[in-house]
């Protein structure tokens, strides 16, 4: 990449190339920057910059093509401001921004094409808000508060189009999950998941349950996996992971298998191990190391199968990219 990064996004456009956009550089702060990836060429290039430097954002990509950057922190304070992206022009405008200021908190884009964000720590200390962003109108309407307060905490969109939310942290780590309803605006609690869990990952299977990996513990970096399943909302544990590891990433690939990448073990160490979830079997194997240990990174998975690894922290702010 053009520039050294962690805790960015990283967005699959419309047209195949990869948007990755502001995180945080050791050297100089929080960045504006962005680049795109052009998986033809296998090059970066540079693209209209935000109009605010900000990392620990999210980013969705619109049902229109174009990609809604949300919160995050900058300049030293937590941003409540968002901007759209437009691939065809390369450049950003600001749009409405969310009633609360937020880090570490999750964008899931609905089926209706609005935007449901939740969560998060901000102005006001961590918060369980949600909000939903209206694409066709640019605004920002609050709807039912979560049942939890959380942060670092994951939300996946069910096949049902049910929102499901899991883990994460308020003063102590949770194994509480919850859902929202869209057509009602509610949030319902659904079975505690056996593990307490934060900075885990969270990932729709083919088969619509859901598989959460890693995590924190509050003590320790977790080895366990479990999965969620609709249609009784109960967890059952799975078998455990290879490493043991948090700030990791998951990619569903096209087979269906689940790619985990990366991680920390630890306060002090990260990961370049990588290992494979087969549902048909329900088990874990581990598959060639990454060249470069990393966390807080970004993983993508490309239009041609590939999967994209950008940024994270490693021996420093990493600026590399690999491709599995």
């Amino acid at each position: 990449m053009t520039n050294v990064r962690r805790g960015h996004t990283a967005s699959i456009l419309s047209n195949g190339k990869v948007l990755v956009t502001g995180g945080y550089n050791n050297n100089i702060g929080d960045l504006n920057s962005a680049e795109l990836y052009d998986p033809s060429t296998g090059t970066w290039t540079t693209t209209g910059n935000m109009n605010n430097v900000r990392g620990g954002h999210t980013a969705s990509v619109l049902s229109n093509g174009k990609v809604l950057v949300t919160g995050g922190f900058g300049s030293g304070r937590y941003l409540n401001s968002a901007e759209l992206y437009d691939p065809s022009t390369g450049t950003w405008t600001t749009t409405g921004s969310m009633n609360n200021a937020r880090i570490y908190h999750t964008a899931s884009v609905l089926s209706n094409g609005k935007v449901l964000v939740t969560g998060g720590v901000g102005n006001i200390g961590y918060l369980n808000s949600a909000e939903l962003y209206d694409p066709s109108t640019g605004t920002w309407t609050t709807t039912g508060n979560m049942t939890s307060i959380r942060i670092v905490h994951t939300a996946t969109v069910l096949s049902s189009e049910k929102v499901l939310v899991t883990g994460g942290r308020h003063g102590d780590i949770l194994n509480s999950t919850e859902l929202y309803d869209p057509p009602t605006g509610t949030w319902t609690t659904t079975g505690n998941m056996i593990n307490v869990r934060m900075s885990h990952t969270a990932s729709m299977l083919s088969n619509g349950k859901v598989l959460v990996t890693g995590g924190w513990n509050g003590n320790n970096a977790l080895d366990n996996a479990e999965l969620y399943d609709p249609s009784i909302g109960t967890w059952t544990t799975n078998s455990n992971l290879n490493d043991a590891r948090y700030y990791h990433t998951a990619s569903v690939l096209s087979n269906g298998k689940v790619l985990i990448t990366c991680g920390t073990p630890n306060e002090h160490d990260c990961l370049n191990s990588a290992e494979l979830y087969d549902p048909l079997t329900s088990t874990w194997t581990t598959t060639s190391n990454m060249t470069n240990a990393r966390y807080d990174h970004t993983a993508s998975v490309l239009s041609n199968g590939q999967v994209l690894v950008t940024g994270g922290a490693g021996s420093g702010t990493l600026n590399t990219a690999e491709l599995y």
